[in-house]
């Protein structure tokens, strides 16, 4: 969950996150800043961005899952669109399947696409 450090493996969820942040950054992944409803700075909004929870999520089943297995995430919001384009890039990065339920659809990401077609 977001914002909860309890976890056991919490630091490597954040390590694994930062890797995996810079490596869609390598491919052009740019954060969607229009997400940001407060008046922060850059480096602020970059971090409150970067620890979503299906952020969160996806590093911990890239810990937990088999390479190549695909990823599951659920979650009872609605995905933003900053955590949209860059599970695309994950889904390149990762090579593998990811799907996100979301309180509205099913989402999966596969070599860069969604099957939402960026609509929902």
């Amino acid at each position: 969950v977001s914002g909860d450090n309890e976890h056991k493996q919490i630091e490597e969820i954040y390590s694994k996150l930062a890797e995996l942040m810079e490596e869609i950054g390598k491919l052009g992944y740019v954060p969607k800043w229009s997400e940001m409803l407060h008046d922060v700075e850059e480096g602020e909004k970059r971090e409150a961005l970067s620890y979503h929870s299906e952020k969160l999520a996806l590093a911990f089943g890239v810990l937990a899952m088999p390479a190549g297995k695909p990823l599951r995430i659920l979650k009872n919001l609605r995905i933003c669109r900053d955590c949209h384009e860059a599970f695309k890039y994950f889904s390149r990065v990762l090579e593998r399947e990811i799907i996100v339920r979301d309180v509205n659809r099913y989402h999966r990401f596969l070599n860069g696409s969604c099957t939402c077609g960026d609509y929902w």
